[in-house]
């Protein structure tokens, strides 16, 4: 099959009205969620109107657009789908064994005020868990551990989805900026700074966001010292990793100060008012279950092990281990838990062409089947370790896994084909349509840089495919408008966070975490104000680094060393001065 070259303006020549062509796959998903359509009817009639965009209005060869939407498949069963069955899966042994009952009381013996609760779980648990594995887990983990411990469906989603936000571009150690770095070729540590000089901001503002929209603004005022203590910890953790090392532990740093610092200024303050939902407040003066510390501490190990095993699997050393080392040294495991398939008529057949990259490339695409070290299977494991501790056999546990999948099955097709969607509409070039539409705006290109990368999220579900999606345009535009590349790079990763809470494949993962599959578009009508609302702050606050702020409040390319000439020697001729260094390339 002959390679086929991307087209970004294919009606009219216009790429404005190209855009509105290729947002079609978006707004008819949106659109069908929004009119309570079920999830996976929507996604399925939303990847079908991409497919007849890309086939017949982009003149994307059909085998290509399918192999696309297989290849997304492939990629939102593993490893995202498997991601939400373990965690769910681990939620399920806690119920069935009686043991959340036990965490529930032992949180309210912390905090009985549900605000308290969001905070720690939403916000600052969830934190931990997006730094260590991020890919949905967190919203996941949080839904459901909110819905266990009482909280209403709806807003047990909602605030996991907000809470999961300032953390994002930081997530799974780093990976989003990790990938922004390789695909502009610009220095990680400076893009690390500059993304932990946006971000405190809004690490901030969220926990106070969380119980505005959760309680009301008269109850988020009560208790706004716990919302200062949360967000201000992790923010000025987030502003000091972030800037004097580097994107892998800045979320789980940040996460841990942030917990400690909430559960010690709880020991020597708490709200006046105990708050909870009206059918819980005839209950209020009920007394917890006085439980033993070891029942309390077996309890509490299924979360320990999710974490600690979490943790250890998102270590780039563990993860390369299990992988089966390199192919200079591998070990053991090499040849067995990892491979990788080139998806046919669709490998490097695809060429990415000029604005959107600096010259014609073509586009891998592969699948790898990684399955000991994906972040699944650590949860995998944490739940078997846990289901044994607490006493199930193996027989048991089988049953409570077929019940989990019987449970999220249809939650799992959902997910396949958001992704079969998100990645025909990279392959054809929609999204890079969109891309460059949003770049033509020129002067007011700073605050839509922001916007930029929230669309990228809201279409990939991922803070880092879209740096990958769009790193590469936000630099190019930066050059040509005369702006700092650092900025509008981390533009795309902060501005992409907000877009995290109203992406198709978290808004899955937060109906099935709590038990609210068919209310997706419930959910995303729910937080679909407070995303935009967010995103657009974090444009302001581009626009002002970009516009009104000092150039040194942001991190600077490098210049180029000078170009030093050897001395003359007596008796010849004067040395001619060094030409002056061209325009640098961005660091690598």
């Amino acid at each position: 099959m002959t390679p086929w070259t991307q087209v970004y303006s294919p009606v009219m020549g216009s790429i404005f009205i190209s855009a509105l062509v290729a947002g079609l796959p978006v707004f008819v998903l949106l659109g069908l969620l929004a009119k309570h359509v079920k999830a996976h009817y929507s996604a399925i009639l939303g990847l079908i109107t991409c497919l007849l965009v890309a086939v017949f209005v982009y003149k994307m060869p059909a085998g290509m657009a399918g192999m696309a939407a297989v290849n997304g498949a492939l990629y939102g069963l593993l490893p995202i789908g498997w991601i939400v069955l373990n965690a769910i899966f681990i939620y399920d042994i806690t119920v069935k064994s009686g043991d959340f009952e036990v965490v529930k009381h032992s949180i309210a013996g912390l905090a009985a005020d549900r605000r308290l609760q969001a905070l720690l779980i939403a916000f600052s648990f969830g934190a931990f868990i997006e730094g260590a594995a991020g890919f949905g887990t967190p919203v996941a983990i949080s839904a459901a551990m909110l819905i266990g411990l009482g909280f209403r469906p709806l807003q047990a989603a909602g605030i996991a989805l907000i809470g999961n936000t300032a953390p994002v571009a930081y997530g799974a150690l780093g990976a989003p900026l990790i990938a922004l770095a390789g695909v502009t070729g610009l220095d990680l540590h400076l893009l690390s700074a500059a993304a932990g000089r946006i971000l405190p901001i809004f690490s901030l503002i969220v926990p106070f966001w969380i119980i505005w929209t959760m309680a009301g603004r008269k109850a988020m005022l009560e208790i706004w010292p716990a919302c200062l203590v949360a967000g201000g910890s992790f923010a000025i953790t987030q502003f000091l990793v972030s800037n004097f090392h580097g994107p892998w532990l800045v979320d789980i740093i940040g996460a841990i100060v942030s917990m400690v610092s909430l559960v010690l200024f709880l020991k020597i303050w708490q709200p006046k008012n105990i708050w909870r939902y009206e059918h819980e407040r005839e209950d209020a003066k009920e007394v917890a279950p006085d439980h033993s510390t070891g029942k309390v501490v077996k309890a509490w190990m299924p979360w320990v092990f999710l974490s600690l095993f979490v943790f250890v699997w998102g270590t780039p050393q563990v993860k390369t281990f299990l992988n089966g080392g390199t192919k200079a040294s591998p070990n053991f495991l090499y040849g067995y838990t990892t491979k990788t398939y080139e998806m046919p008529l669709l490998h490097k057949m695809v060429i990415k062409a000029p604005p959107v990259v600096a010259k014609a490339s073509p586009e891998p695409a592969t699948w790898t089947l990684n399955w000991l070290s994906l972040t699944g299977t650590s949860l995998l494991l944490a739940g078997i370790c846990s289901g044994l501790l607490v006493g199930f056999g193996p027989l048991q546990l089988l049953k409570i896994f077929g019940h989990t999948i019987n449970r999220v099955k249809i939650s799992l097709l959902t997910i396949a084909a958001m992704l079969a969607l998100g990645f025909t509409t990279k392959s054809a070039g929609l999204d890079a349509t969109m891309g460059l539409a949003f770049a033509a705006t020129g002067a007011l290109f700073p605050f839509f840089s922001a916007m930029l990368g929230w669309l990228g999220v809201a279409l990939t579900g991922s803070d880092t495919s879209s740096n990958v999606l769009f790193g590469g345009l936000q630099k190019i535009t930066a050059q040509q408008l005369g702006l700092n590349p650092i900025l509008t790079a981390a533009a795309n990763t902060t501005g992409g966070v907000m877009g995290k809470m109203i992406d198709a494949q978290s808004i899955v993962v937060a109906s099935v975490a709590t038990n609210q599959q068919g209310e997706e578009g419930t959910i995303l009508r729910y937080v679909f104000f407070h995303s935009l609302a967010l995103a657009a702050m974090v444009g302001v606050v581009i626009f002002l680094y970009a516009r009104v702020l000092p150039a040194n409040w942001m991190p600077q390319v490098p210049p180029a060393p000078a170009v030093v000439t050897a001395p003359a020697t007596v008796g010849s001729a004067p040395a001619i001065p060094a030409a002056p260094a061209p325009t640098p390339a961005p660091a690598k």
